[in-house]
């Protein structure tokens, strides 16, 4: 299966990382080659129709810091003309997310349908800002489009709730979708300021290089936005969601809800309406965990409510779901 790769960070390195060290396996149990023929980041690309070599990929990244270097002679191709003119089956979106305009993630996304290639993206922008028509899109070009790692990454909360949860009606969820300020959240429960919290978060690398991503509740909303469209249904954007974030949350609101056997957590919710906003949880709510966990608690017409909980990020769990997708469009190319 040939594949282009956009963005090489923490997580395209992890996935290439992950078909290195899995491809005996890979082949034997799944039938499943991944052969890497283009990556391209902001700075160049590389490129080879026949493979190109994942060891020397990393190494040529770590050395330069842009795998343009891979070759003798330099590769200042853009990702635009890589999707054009190179031939490949499946389009592989890393790169940041951004929930102004969604570039430049949006543009690799439509260009690779239009061309008839599949398409897996863990950028959330594209999904955020246009879920409805980007699945339109995909349904008009007969192409698949995953995005098991947009959410919870390497946890498999869409894939839980579309397939474990099939031929039930999910009535409404609630969740902790954001790790950085649960983590913040927790640390502020002990007594820690929300100053001095924010602060160990940033020297740990938890939050986004744009921090209003993860403190006004942006990134949770973008998930939110995914699940509410995916599992309810929905045909809804960014603008529907009412989102307020976790900067003005005081110790004397941590105290309070402590005197109420609770804790102050961002949950997302969809029932009836679309809210991002800290609220209280009891402690001994399955939904109230701690540190960088995530967790979503689905409550359906027969099941009752179930919760799933687990890590929300990591360059090798975002890899991990990348490599379920892959796996899922693998499976449905051999049936057709």
């Amino acid at each position: 299966m040939r594949i282009i790769l956009c963005g090489f960070g923490v997580v395209g390195q992890s996935l290439v990382k992950l078909f290195e060290s899995r491809a005996e396996d890979l082949y034997a149990k799944y039938g499943l080659k991944p052969r890497v023929v283009g990556v391209f980041d902001s700075k160049g690309s590389a490129m080879d129709s026949s493979g190109l070599e994942l060891n020397k990929l990393i190494e040529v990244k770590k050395k330069f810091g842009t795998v343009k270097n891979y070759a003798d002679t330099k590769n200042t191709m853009s990702g635009i003309d890589m999707l054009k003119n190179v031939e490949a089956d499946v389009l592989i979106e890393t790169t940041a997310s951004n929930y102004k305009d969604a570039e430049p993630g949006m543009t690799h996304i439509i260009t690779a349908m239009k061309k008839g290639m599949h398409v897996i993206s863990v950028n959330k922008g594209p999904l955020a800002l246009a879920f409805p028509s980007l699945m339109e899109l995909a349904t008009y070009n007969r192409v698949m489009f995953k995005f098991s790692g947009t959410v919870g990454g390497g946890t498999p909360i869409l894939d839980y709730a579309k397939n474990s949860l099939s031929g039930e009606r999910i009535t409404s969820f609630a969740g902790i979708l954001n790790g950085t300020t649960n983590y913040i959240l927790t640390n502020m429960a002990t007594g820690v300021s929300y100053e001095d919290a924010l602060k160990d978060a940033q020297d740990k690398g938890y939050v986004e290089a744009d921090e209003a991503l993860d403190l006004d509740g942006l990134d949770a909303a973008a998930k939110l936005v995914i699940l509410a469209n995916w599992i309810m249904g929905m045909k809804v954007t960014m603008p529907d969601i009412n989102c307020t974030g976790i900067r003005k949350v005081t110790t004397e609101d941590i105290k309070k809800a402590e005197k109420n056997n609770c804790a102050v957590k961002l949950i997302a919710s969809c029932n009836k309406e679309l809210i991002v906003a800290p609220k209280e949880i009891p402690n001994d709510d399955p939904l109230c965990v701690n540190g960088t966990l995530n967790a979503i608690a689905f409550t359906s017409e027969h099941s009752g409510t179930q919760t799933i909980i687990g890590r929300g990020a990591g360059g090798m769990e975002t890899a991990s779901s990348i490599l379920r997708d892959l796996l899922d469009i693998r499976q449905e190319i051999a049936r057709t």
